[in-house]
């Protein structure tokens, strides 16, 4: 339309986010327009820092794609971020990984450092250790119910982009809810992050233990309003005005996370979170994870959401090493012939990810796994927690343990458990320019960058910061991934979409 029309001539730019590709530009070169664009320009957006430790690349479809499909792609623009990272924090010296994708990106960091020479730079560097772990090494934590307060409310409403929309009736004001009229319709948009104190101070706990910091911090602000009575003189009446803005902030944050509680509340008390709970802890922990589960046959009997039954039978299959073919072929039976047999491809996908799989040796590795990394712990308290599987009531995330366990005592202790699980394990170390190796002060705490490839759950945040937090850690922990997901948006894109024929 621009050539033909007789005003003066514009320029036209294109920016491709995150790359450019050949096929597009093919595709406009066939149109004809190509030649019309004076820059063809990229913008590498590799990771975005969505908090103060966590970095994402928000690639949804990275676990697909590395392990459907054997499409590399995203491990090079994970391998690419690091390296961005590396030209701003310093080279890091120590790079752990476990996994097949994790040795690739490793592979590609040591080829793109030998091929930029110039890329050594002169800055001290802030990470001391790197550890690149697959998503596949780990399949069962993504599975649970996650039973952090953040890891609720993305497992509820699910947080996108550190925003949430909640239902707007817990959150209108008295007068709009009075003879029913004036509710608010729209969805209530809340940003989650640590800029908010209080979300910082009770995101990463058990539920359970969020009520009673909820209720604390109301007294506190209800006292700290009190105080207006006793301003007698002008100088206290001026301190207290000063204090207004920061207090009424921190009031409405009260009241939007105690509705955000509420909510959450609800649907944690009701009897059928209570009994698909205790199925997953009961698989978890070991008991019955063989035959043919009962409560998985009732949810598909009363037609529940495929994804809560896949995410169980498929937490069934991992805690069992794989199910006896008998058991697997009644599951897809049962889901074929409620669900419908389009979803046979689904499960195909399922089963090639690992996720849903006939046993095949006969040996179930699953309990040595459990006992040696201690994965599941009886007497968990959840309000003051010494340990990390307190984010999902008795489990602890198997991720998250290796990286304790690589800190110390390291994982030579563990190397028959090592071996057990899916991919490589391997070390690598990177050369520091002379003058820039660290001399540790004492009490310095280690930074360790611990990267999911395929994507991390925010319990498993949970749990690293949780580590990060301990007196004698030692090591502060910074998470970087290729998505922030949760069981339902994981299984969500290993389901294939089929439009069922209009007849």
């Amino acid at each position: 339309r621009e050539d033909r029309g007789r005003s003066p001539q514009r320029d036209f730019h294109i920016l491709f986010v995150p790359r450019r590709s050949l096929l597009c530009e093919q595709w406009l070169k066939e149109q004809g327009v190509l030649g019309s664009f004076i820059h063809r320009e990229q913008y590498s957006l590799d990771l975005i820092p969505f908090d103060g430790d966590l970095l994402s690349m928000e690639s949804e479809s990275a676990f697909k794609e590395c392990y459907l499909e054997s499409d590399q792609t995203s491990l090079y623009h994970a391998a690419k971020g690091l390296m961005t990272l590396q030209a701003l924090y310093g080279t890091i010296p120590q790079i752990f990984g476990k996994g097949e994708c994790a040795r690739h990106v490793a592979n590609m960091m040591i080829r793109m450092k030998r091929e930029f020479p110039g890329s050594q730079n002169s800055i001290f560097p802030v990470f001391d250790t790197l550890l690149l772990l697959d998503r596949n090494v780990d399949l069962l934590t993504p599975l649970a119910t996650q039973l952090t307060y953040e890891g609720l409310i993305d497992e509820l409403y699910g947080i996108q982009n550190t925003y949430v929309k909640l239902p707007p009736e817990k959150f209108a004001s008295k007068k709009q809810g009075e003879g029913g009229k004036d509710l608010p319709t729209e969805p209530k948009k809340l940003q989650l992050n640590s800029a908010e104190e209080l979300y910082a101070e009770i995101r990463d706990k058990n539920f359970n233990a969020v009520g009673s910091v909820l209720s604390k911090k109301a007294k506190i602000i209800s006292a700290a309003f009190e105080e207006r009575h006793h301003a007698k003189t002008v100088g206290e009446i001026k301190q207290f005005v000063s204090q207004l803005p920061h207090m009424q902030a921190a009031r409405s944050s009260l009241a939007n996370h105690t509705s955000i509680a509420e909510l959450i509340k609800d649907i944690t008390t009701s009897e059928d979170f209570f009994d698909n709970l205790t199925v997953e802890q009961e698989f978890m922990s070991g008991i019955d994870t063989d035959k043919v589960n009962n409560y998985i046959e009732d949810c598909i009997a009363q037609k529940h959401p495929l994804i809560k039954i896949l995410r169980l039978v498929c937490l069934q299959s991992v805690c069992n090493s794989g199910l006896k073919q008998k058991v697997l072929d009644h599951y897809k039976r049962e889901i074929l012939q409620t669900y419908g047999y389009e979803h046979i491809l689904t499960l195909n996908n399922l089963e090639k990810a690992g996720l849903l799989k006939p046993q095949t040796s006969g040996r179930n590795n699953y309990p040595t796994i459990r006992k040696t990394l201690r994965l599941w712990m009886d007497d968990v308290n959840e309000q003051n927690p010494n340990d990390i599987s307190y984010v999902y009531s008795g489990y602890a995330p198997l991720s998250v343990r290796l990286a304790q366990l690589l800190a110390r005592p390291g994982w030579r202790s563990i190397e028959e458990v090592l071996k057990m699980l899916p991919g490589p394990h391997f070390e690598e170390r990177q050369q520091l320019p002379t003058g820039l190796q660290k001399k540790r002060q004492h009490g310095e705490n280690r930074v360790t960058l611990v990267f999911f490839l395929g994507g991390v759950t925010y319990a498993e945040i949970a749990a690293l910061r949780f580590l990060s937090q301990m007196e004698d850690g030692g090591t502060e922990y910074v998470i970087a991934t290729t998505k922030l997901i949760n069981g339902t948006s994981w299984i969500k894109s290993l389901m294939e979409k089929l439009e069922p024929a209009p007849f």
